[in-house]
């Protein structure tokens, strides 16, 4: 360890504890997506089927991008590696790339209304905070 690092607070472990346990959530929500089988597919309404079977493949890379390096980025947060603030950017990046998808260019807000907006507000704003604190903590010489 770099004799620089100093001791992070409780706050660091519980905040990138809590941002783990989130992103995992995120994996089990792509794996669930990306495995569906067709006959869960088959017992959705007709409309978030389409939605389904629309999805581009850069969408899908994007979502897999996203929460993978989300948590893997914040594995590196609990680890105290510097890897994490470059991850969890990587992971923004298909955040922002994956939500173009659902939000703009996909029916999902026919189908869902506006409250179809609130995870996506959600996913951005927890990944803009994730790449912020990875930065400040590296700031506060937490990582190494």
């Amino acid at each position: 360890m770099n004799e620089n690092t100093k001791n992070p607070t409780t706050s660091f472990w519980v905040i990138s504890g809590i941002a783990l346990f989130w992103n995992v959530l995120g994996v089990l929500a792509y794996l669930a997506q990306a495995f569906m089988s067709e006959e869960t597919l088959q017992s959705l309404p007709e409309p978030e089927q389409a939605i389904y079977l629309d999805v581009p493949a850069w969408a899908t890379a994007a979502f897999a991008l996203a929460v993978w390096g989300g948590a893997l980025g914040c594995l590196l947060l609990l680890l105290r590696k510097r890897w994490a603030k470059i991850v969890l950017v990587i992971s923004f990046s298909g955040i922002v790339v994956q939500m173009i998808n659902n939000v703009f260019l996909s029916k999902s807000l026919e189908v869902y209304g506006p409250g179809g907006l609130i995870m996506p507000i959600l996913v951005v704003f927890i990944g803009a905070f994730l790449v912020y604190y990875s930065r400040k903590v590296d700031t506060n010489g937490w990582l190494n």
